[in-house]
């Protein structure tokens, strides 16, 4: 069953969205319902929805302000609101959808359906990453809105955050981009040669040709890239590079 929060500060936008969620019952349910933004911000966690269903109108922090001030979630984004000039913000968001009020249970219905595929995906990950840490292979499943590629650990040169995705840099140059964050794949990852230098980038030592000094330095690449060591990892990147 998916898990579903509600965010809209206008009780009566939150309940009319609640019964037309309640249509479909036999796949979501709605574990709270926020009309106060700071409230969400302290709470939303805890439930660990699937996805949140977000206003984006609202007072105190509008719904983009919201997703900044939680900073990394796992649960996916649909914006509900009564204004369409904001459609290019929720694309930069990552959001999954996009829902205009009053809500037409048609396309809610197909946001639903696009939200269920994206679970079906994540959980097909999780059982590749199962086999993973029981040694069964050295390859990662990665999900995209095409598909799943499967990737040998030995050919990924990096790993960057882009807001709740990941962009795989690969050794022949091509990137995939998966909807799961960083930390998701730095444990999947750290007993293979792989070190966290910063809070946006994993990279793969093996690819690393250069170290230049400095509080906590930067690190080149083969592809050619130069990335920022943060003073709190640059130790722990050192021992790793010299073997101590």
């Amino acid at each position: 069953m998916i898990k579903a929060v509600i965010l809209d500060d206008e009780v009566k936008g939150s309940s009319l969205l609640q019964h037309k969620l309640n249509a479909f019952a036999d796949v979501i349910t709605v574990e709270r319902i926020f009309n106060d933004a700071p409230l969400a911000l302290a709470e939303i966690q805890k439930i660990k929805p699937d996805v949140l269903f977000l206003d984006v109108e609202m007072p105190v922090m509008n719904g983009f302000q919201f997703l900044e001030a939680l900073g990394q979630f796992e649960f996916d984004v649909i914006f509900v609101t009564a204004y369409n000039v904001y459609t290019l913000d929720a694309l930069r968001a990552n959001a999954l959808d996009y829902l205009l009020k009053p809500v037409d249970p048609d396309e809610l219905a197909c946001a639903l359906n696009k939200l269920v595929k994206k679970l079906a995906s994540k959980a097909e990950l999780v059982k590749m990453n199962v086999m993973n840490r029981e040694g069964t292979g050295t390859r990662l499943a990665l999900p995209t809105v095409e598909g799943i590629y499967f990737v040998k650990k030995e050919e990924i040169i990096k790993v960057e955050a882009m807001s709740n995705y990941s962009v795989f840099n690969l050794s022949n140059l091509s990137k995939i981009i998966v909807s799961k964050t960083l930390k998701e794949f730095e444990s999947l990852l750290e007993a293979d040669g792989f070190v966290r230098v910063n809070r946006s980038v994993i990279v793969n030592l093996h690819f690393v040709t250069r170290y230049k000094k400095g509080e906590g330095g930067s690190i080149e690449l083969i592809d050619g890239s130069e990335v920022e060591v943060s003073a709190s990892k640059k130790q722990f990147l050192l021992n790793r590079l010299f073997g101590s």
